[in-house]
């Protein structure tokens, strides 16, 4: 038994190292106790999050997704002992007391992956990113201790910020594809449209519409470092990765990026920028 929870935990380390690197980077400073929990639940999030990339049509995507919404509610149809992902959840689940519900509103709110339809306004990808980003925040600190409402204040804040930061990253991604996390009220705002987005290339109204993405993004990330402040020191590394957003936002903010250019931070400068947020008060445990 303890050989298969060891290779359940390594399948989810390499997932989550293959398909989402800067969370996978984010838990490599801290302590082992910590780590494997948080490496199940973004296992989770990785499963849930790629549905889209793995069909082809919805149904067979919201089939995907109604396994994880059955295996939360405890029917799991006899297939977590084959899944190692599904096994280490539960445990993280079970072991650290995390929210079913609100993980269980994660799979929901993906299923707007599914399809094409536009991200219409701002308040709905605050809604989006609150359901998805902001658990994952707020879980990653229940790990690291006991749940307060002072705590899920800033995971909010920083769900927020990493979600749409995110989008912005993903961009080329999802523009290749013309799907659109972009609120559609920001281009109407400056002007822009789903074509102009679609065709994967810079204009000055398109630009308009993601410089004030990235403007928001920053608002919710210094809203998320001054409560982190005033935190509990032993929480402060859940949300180290807010440090690669802050880094990201940077980036995004000089005129000559191009938000339709694929740039990822590479693995090398991701793990010193989180080393060096690690060490920093701002960041660091106890």
């Amino acid at each position: 038994m303890a050989d298969r929870s060891g290779e359940a935990a390594a399948f989810c380390a390499d997932l989550v190292r293959t398909h989402d690197f800067p969370r996978y980077a984010s838990t490599l400073f801290l302590p082992g106790v910590h780590r494997r929990p948080m490496l199940a639940l973004h296992a989770f999030n990785v499963e849930i999050s790629r549905v889209r990339d793995q069909v082809s049509q919805p149904l067979p995507g919201e089939m995907r997704l109604q396994w994880w919404t059955d295996l939360l509610a405890g029917r799991d149809h006899g297939g977590v002992e084959g899944n190692p992902v599904a096994s280490e959840f539960l445990w993280a689940i079970r072991t650290w007391r995390l929210p079913v519900e609100r993980l269980a509103q994660l799979i929901i709110e993906h299923e707007f992956d599914l399809y094409n339809d536009p991200m219409p306004s701002l308040s709905a990808l605050e809604g989006y990113a609150n359901d998805t980003a902001s658990t994952l925040f707020a879980c990653c600190a229940r790990i690291l201790m006991r749940p307060s409402e002072a705590v899920d204040h800033v995971a909010r804040h920083a769900g927020f910020a990493y979600g749409m930061i995110d989008v912005v990253n993903r961009l080329p991604q999802d523009s290749a594809r013309r799907q659109l996390f972009l609120p559609q009220q920001f281009l109407q705002q400056h002007g822009s449209g789903l074509d102009e987005v679609f065709a994967g290339k810079e204009t000055p109204q398109a630009r308009a519409a993601v410089d004030q993405l990235v403007g928001e993004a920053n608002k919710h990330l210094k809203m998320a470092l001054s409560l982190l402040a005033d935190a509990p020191q032993q929480v402060r590394p859940a949300f180290l990765p807010l440090a690669l957003v802050r880094r990201d936002i940077k980036r995004m903010q000089r005129r000559d990026n191009d938000p339709f250019v694929p740039r990822r931070m590479p693995r090398f400068r991701m793990l010193w920028t989180l080393w060096r947020a690690s060490r920093s008060p701002e960041f660091r445990g106890e």
